[in-house]
């Protein structure tokens, strides 16, 4: 059991088909005891059929936007646990309208709203839940190759990414002196919740299929497993790092059908 005994906080279980899930999976198979947040009564009634399914040791709200709400899941950790080993931050939002059509269209207002759910509730879970992560600590969060190349339809999620992926690498820096690792991972694209909300996304996941290396789309398992290395001691040495599960899709130039 890689993870036996460690303590694993994830933030973003929409239901067991998010990339969330997967990683929990993973995790809980491997020793970590888990708990997670959800968002809202809706998401509650989703995430607590998953928690009893995992057997977490406990849920909580949790509005990654709201400072009050992050410091309030810290209590709660705090009351359950004392200490954490592990965070996986599963966050993002982007209004469906800022993804379709041109980004150059970006609302001032949709623009602020993808970068601070999606990228600043990074640094926030971090500050809040820095004093209760051991010393061996790991976070992990979700990226996505838009975030290095522009994709259609993805837009100002792609910026978000991109500023995730510029946070995880000075996290690392701020959260390193105390041995906590960071990492990202560009998972290729899984028909999820989330991804839903991105337009023509079937044709993204049909020319993943036909052009990639691997000539598949990867699964929530795939990057469960990815994550379960990357939080756990194998990878000790791996900090501010972005590890692709795309089925090599991000190695690809021109391919000729």
């Amino acid at each position: 059991m890689l993870l036996a005994g460690k303590k694993a906080v994830i933030f973003g279980v929409a239901n067991n088909r998010s990339i969330a899930y997967g990683i929990a999976k993973a995790l809980r198979d491997n020793g970590a005891d888990i708990a997670l947040s959800w968002l809202g009564e809706a998401l509650k009634k989703r995430v607590e059929p998953i928690a009893k399914e995992l057997g977490a040791a406990f849920t909580f709200p949790c509005d990654a936007s709201r400072d009050e709400d992050i410091a309030a899941a810290v209590e709660t950790v705090k009351g359950h646990w004392g200490k954490a080993d592990i965070i996986i931050h599963a966050v993002a939002f982007a209004n469906r309208d800022d993804l379709q059509g041109r980004y150059i269209d970006t609302s001032r207002a949709g623009f602020a709203l993808a970068l601070d759910v999606s990228a600043f509730s990074l640094v926030a879970i971090c500050k809040h839940f820095e004093p209760v992560l051991n010393d061996d600590a790991s976070v992990l969060t979700l990226t996505y190759y838009g975030a290095q190349k522009q994709i259609t339809n993805y837009n100002v999620m792609g910026v978000a990414k991109a500023a995730l992926e510029a946070s995880v690498r000075y996290l690392a820096y701020d959260l390193g002196e105390r041995g906590i690792r960071i990492n990202a991972i560009s998972a290729g694209p899984i028909k999820t919740l989330a991804a839903s909300g991105i337009s023509d996304f079937h044709k993204i996941l049909n020319h993943i299929e036909r052009y990639t290396p691997l000539k598949k789309n990867v699964t929530i398992d795939e990057v469960g497993n990815a994550a379960l290395f990357l939080v756990s001691p194998l990878a000790s040495g791996i900090s501010g790092d972005i590890i692709f599960v795309d089925a090599g899709y991000h190695t690809s130039g021109i391919q000729i059908a």
